[in-house]
Order: C-alpha cells, then sequence, then structure tokens
C-alpha cells in the first residue's frame, strides 16, 4: 500500500491559507490600507468596482518597494516586521503575518506597481493565482499601487458565498472607516463606480468624524481622556440624547489597531448606565495606548481580537474614563454637597388647593425641575400618574363648578346611610372601547374580556400592508406640502440609493440633492406628514438594525423597519373611531395574534378567571 501523506502544492496551500486571511473584498481592503499606512503613507486613494469583486484598487504614496522587495512579498510568511518570536510582542505596526499579500495573489488577479524615492524605474510584477506571469522595470510614481481584479475567480464556490454589493460594500465602508479613524493624519478617499464616497483631509480626530459620519456629530461629542501608569485612554463618546438603536458606530483602538472586544463595551455601557433609554447604543471613538508587552495580538487571523494580561484593570480605567468624561460635560448627574438632597430638587406647596379650587401650573412647576435631554430617564418614574392626576383633579373641579348643587349634597358614606342623598348627576356615554394608561385597548367579548396591545397591533396591520405593496408594486404616496431635505452619511446614502426602488414602490419619494443628501417629497399615504424627515432616519437605523440581525428579504426588511418605526406609540390617546378601525383591521390581518417580531397582540381574559378573582 502506497504512502498516504503528502505535501500540499504552495498554489493550494496559498489558496488554504486565503481562506483565512481573504474572506471576502473588504478582507483584501484592510490589508493593503494598512501596508499602505506602514510604508508611512500621507495620502490614500481606494477605489473599488462591482463592491470590490470587479476591481480594488489602492495608490499611495508610501517609500515603495525595490524590485526584490516587491516580488518577495507575495511569498508565505515573508515579513519586514518580524524577525524573532520575542519580536510578536513588540509589535506597533499593522501588516506584520507575511500572509497577507501571498493569500491575495491566491484567489485573484493581482498587479502591483512599486517605486523608492531613489529609484529611476519603478518595478510591475503580475501574479494569478500564485503564479508570476510578468515582472519587469516600468515608470511610475513614488509609491505603490495595488490593483486586485476578479477576486476569487478560480475558486467559483468561494465566489458564490458572497452577499449582495450593497453588503459587500458596506463592508468595505466599514473597514475604510476603521482605518480612516485610527490615522487622521492621512488624506483618504474612497470611490465606488467612479463615484466619490469618502474624500477626508488630515486634520484632527473630531474633524475626521464629522467627515466620515456627517455634521451632526459636531454637537454630540463628548470629550475623554484618562492616562494612568499603565495606559491612556483618549477619543469621544456620544451624548445619551443621541444614542441609537444598533451598534454600528463604536469603536475601540489599541495602540491605533482596531479591535472588538465586548468585555470593553460592557465596560463603556456601565458608565452610561442610568442615561439611556431600554435598548440603545451610544457613539463612541476611543483609543487605548499601551506598552505592547501587555497585550497579545497574535490571537485571531483578522488581528481585531487581542488579549490583555490584567483584563480587569483595563476595564475599571475604561470605565471610569467614561464616566469623567460625562460629568465634565454635565451629561451625568453629580451632587452638589452644599444642599441638602432630600428638599434641593422637591419642595412641596406650602397650601394644598381645596376640591372647589383649580390648581394652576406654577403650583407644580417644581415638578419639572429636571430636563429630559440630559437622560435622567429613570428619574421621571417619580413623577408617574402625575398629569393624570392633575387632568383627574381639573375634570373634577370642572364638573362640581357645573353642578354647584351637587356640592352641598355629597356624602362620604354609602346611600344606605342617607336615603335622602343625592349623587351628582354626570352624564357618561357608555363606549364599546377604552385604553388602559394609553398602552392597552380593551372591550367586551363572548368570552370575557378581550385586551388589545395598540403598538403591536398597528405594526402587524402595518407590516402586512406594506409588504403586499411591496409584493405588487401598488403603494400610494401623498406629497409633502414642504420637502425635507436630509443629509446622509456615505454608508446610509448608498443604502437608500440601493433601495431606491422598493421605497419608490411603497409611497417614498425623494430626489438626490448632492453630498450624500436627500429631498424628501413624499411619503406612503398610510403615514401622517409632518415628520418625513424624523421618520426616514428611523427607518434607517431599524432597517440596519435587522439586517445585522435577521436572515430576511429586503422586501420584508422593510416592510418590519418602516412598521415598527412609524406604528401608533405607547401614550398616544385614540379616539372611538381610531380603537374601532385599528381592531377591525387587525382582525382583517392574515396572522392577526402576533406582531411581526412575534409578540402577542390580543389576550383574553375569560369571565370564569374574573370570577375567580372575587371568590
Amino acid at each position: 500500500m502506497s504512502d498516504l501523506i503528502k505535501l500540499l502544492p504552495d498554489n493550494i496551500a496559498n489558496q488554504i491559507a486565503a481562506g483565512e486571511v481573504v474572506q471576502r473584498p473588504a478582507s483584501v481592503v484592510k490589508e493593503l490600507l494598512e501596508n499602505a499606512i506602514d510604508a508611512g503613507a500621507t495620502d490614500i486613494k481606494l477605489i473599488v468596482k462591482d463592491s470590490g469583486k470587479t476591481l480594488i484598487q489602492l495608490v499611495d504614496n508610501g517609500v515603495g518597494m525595490s524590485h526584490i522587495d516587491a516580488r518577495m512579498c507575495f511569498e508565505r510568511h515573508a515579513t519586514s516586521k518580524i524577525r524573532t518570536a520575542e519580536d510578536l510582542f513588540s509589535i506597533k505596526t499593522m501588516g506584520f503575518r507575511g500572509e497577507a499579500m501571498a493569500s491575495i495573489a491566491a484567489v485573484g488577479q493581482v498587479e502591483l506597481k512599486s517605486r523608492r524615492a531613489e529609484d529611476e524605474l519603478g518595478v510591475l510584477v503580475q501574479i494569478e493565482a500564485s503564479e508570476v506571469k510578468k515582472q519587469e522595470p516600468v515608470s511610475t510614481p513614488v509609491g505603490t499601487s495595488t490593483c486586485v481584479k476578479n477576486l476569487f475567480f478560480n475558486v467559483p464556490a468561494r465566489r458564490n458565498f458572497l452577499k449582495s454589493n450593497p453588503v459587500e460594500m458596506r463592508h468595505i465602508v466599514d473597514e475604510f472607516q476603521r482605518v480612516a479613524l485610527a490615522n487622521t493624519g492621512v488624506n483618504m478617499s474612497l470611490y465606488q463606480n467612479d463615484m466619490e464616497v469618502y474624500k477626508l483631509s488630515a486634520g484632527k480626530l473630531s474633524k475626521r468624524v464629522v467627515g466620515i459620519f456627517g455634521k451632526k456629530y459636531q454637537d454630540q461629542m463628548a470629550s475623554c481622556e484618562e492616562e494612568t501608569d499603565l495606559m491612556k485612554v483618549y477619543g469621544y463618546v456620544g451624548k445619551p440624547e443621541f444614542a441609537k438603536k444598533t451598534r454600528g458606530e463604536q469603536f475601540f483602538f489599541v495602540n491605533n489597531r482596531f479591535i472588538k472586544s465586548n468585555y470593553l463595551g460592557h465596560a463603556v455601557m456601565t458608565a452610561f448606565e442610568g442615561l439611556l433609554p431600554d435598548s440603545s447604543y451610544p457613539f463612541y471613538t476611543l483609543f487605548i495606548e499601551i506598552d505592547p508587552k501587555h497585550i497579545d495580538i497574535n490571537v485571531h487571523p483578522t488581528k481585531t481580537e487581542i488579549k490583555f494580561d490584567d483584563e480587569r484593570t483595563v476595564y475599571a480605567i475604561v470605565k471610569a474614563a467614561v464616566r469623567q468624561a460625562l460629568g465634565t460635560h454635565n451629561i451625568a448627574p453629580t451632587i452638589d454637597f452644599n444642599q441638602d438632597v432630600n428638599f434641593a430638587s422637591f419642595q412641596p406647596p406650602v397650601s394644598k388647593p381645596t376640591s372647589g379650587m383649580k390648581k394652576t401650573d406654577s403650583d407644580y412647576a417644581q415638578f419639572k425641575t429636571f430636563d429630559k435631554k440630559q437622560g435622567v430617564g429613570q428619574w421621571e418614574k417619580l413623577y408617574e400618574g402625575l398629569q393624570q392626576e392633575i387632568a383627574d383633579q381639573e375634570r373634577e373641579n370642572s364638573q362640581l363648578e357645573i353642578h354647584p348643587e351637587a356640592q352641598s349634597t355629597i356624602t362620604l358614606g354609602s346611600a344606605a346611610n342617607s336615603s335622602e342623598s343625592v349623587a351628582p348627576q354626570i352624564s357618561r356615554e357608555k363606549k364599546p372601547y377604552f385604553q388602559i394608561h394609553q398602552r392597552y385597548i380593551a372591550t367586551h367579548v363572548k368570552s370575557g374580556l378581550m385586551l388589545v396591545a395598540q403598538q403591536e397591533a398597528h405594526e402587524r396591520i402595518l407590516y402586512e400592508k406594506f409588504l403586499l405593496q411591496l409584493q405588487n408594486r401598488s403603494g400610494a404616496s401623498q406629497q409633502a406640502l414642504f420637502p425635507q431635505t436630509l443629509e446622509l452619511n456615505p454608508a446610509n446614502f448608498s443604502l437608500v440609493q440601493d433601495i431606491k426602488g422598493e421605497l419608490n414602490a411603497i409611497g417614498f419619494e425623494f430626489s438626490d440633492f448632492g453630498n450624500n443628501a436627500i429631498v424628501i417629497n413624499g411619503v406612503p399615504a398610510d403615514l401622517k406628514t409632518g415628520n418625513e424627515k424624523v421618520l426616514f432616519e428611523g427607518f434607517i437605523e431599524q432597517f440596519k438594525q435587522n439586517k445585522s440581525e435577521l436572515s430576511i428579504s429586503n422586501d420584508e426588511n422593510i416592510a418590519r423597519a418602516i412598521a415598527k418605526r412609524s406604528s401608533i406609540k405607547l401614550g398616544n390617546e385614540l379616539t372611538q373611531e381610531e380603537m374601532s378601525s385599528l381592531i377591525d383591521q387587525l382582525f382583517a390581518c392574515k396572522n392577526p395574534n402576533y406582531s411581526p417580531e412575534g409578540r402577542k397582540t390580543t389576550f383574553i381574559l375569560e369571565l370564569e378567571k374574573i370570577a375567580q378573582f372575587f371568590n
């Protein structure tokens, strides 16, 4: 029997290694950007076509390579940074593994041009599937231009597993944003299909954040800085009132290298505790500078996960730095030790109005001493029901004024105490529906009492309506009286353009305004007008959240996102006609029992169950 174990050919070994390093076009972008940064480039231009599937080209003005280095960089385990095993614990540069270029050349058609400042001519190297096709001198500017065409052309199975162009472009933009944030002193630009997506000039971190995410971030950033003997933390955190429902814009950098760390993310969220609404996530861009000997970055092929030798201390410092930033900018509540905390913010009125007197707004002014925008949402629970109490009292007072004779006939005892007692005659119309705390709709049915969750029910109604319109392309639009302009970041603008056909099909009408802005001219006929801008922004965030959490089609995602963001919210008071229409439409749905997210829309409290409460 012959021997079974054989050595793999180099081209197959490189393809296997590429499976770890090159997972999608964004992986190539990441490696090329990091190589350009390590080469000392001050100007980087990234060009992609067909979301990187057809072309990825990166041009930089770095130090360039000699003809030997240009050829050697495509060999496996070839690196300019590692000489001994100890070097792994003192790495401050990006690309060091010596597998990236070899892996890219194994699954793509690569053309590299490079020249050093001291050389008159540069070098051209062409490689396909790890095979060198051409190497010759060429006239080229100082720096390096790397062109990767037809990624995975020789591995069709891998190419078939790539996602749609919008998804792959989103991953490319993510990688570009991370490198751009970590290297604010470099001019960087990104072009997709000959359209400019980003053009960022060198400057401060705050300028780079605004350049990437938009001008609205100018007013929502709080600077953060803390330095200890072990490490230094600096960057920006977003103010709580600008928190979003998605986790997207959250960045950690350790020694200028982007990392993913749920552990440090928990430290930031703990610092925001009590300041954020439920299921909301703040923006933050935090940089950690630490001696490389305290971390291990060689634990993951993409180098996005690292280990600290003292994680608890790092956690505590990050948490303290964020809390200090929030306190410094008067975002977190602070205590004035010169005041009595028992009476500083709440002083009851000296005299309480009697039943025959109306309470004025000034009597309750002391209840409204906190600014909601400061994010102290938990304190609002102290005053829950106050407005309803005021309304009930005023209603009672108005009734007493209308029927003054009733004031002399009211007794504290029951009717059995006095046969001559007369109750105030208040006409009350019997209503088939009534709301419970502007949250649920209650009505009687044959078997008992039915409760309807108004928000979940409305979500189900809108979801099925929008989904049908998307399938039939039959949505109607109502024109906005005053069209609104909405500025988007490049990633969101690209997303909106990709699903423009579907949005038009359900009634959204908008046009390009230039510089990643759109003008909203109309919204679906079933939605209220007047808040088109807020509705559209909320839809984009919900669409992105669904995309990251669910594997559903674009049509279903759009229907879910709009239904979620435009449905009746808790606290909305409904008329009899609105409640009746809501219930009628709910039971006309295909699946009236559950919301699109799977929550119950109705509950019936049976008569037998009600009777048990009185036994």
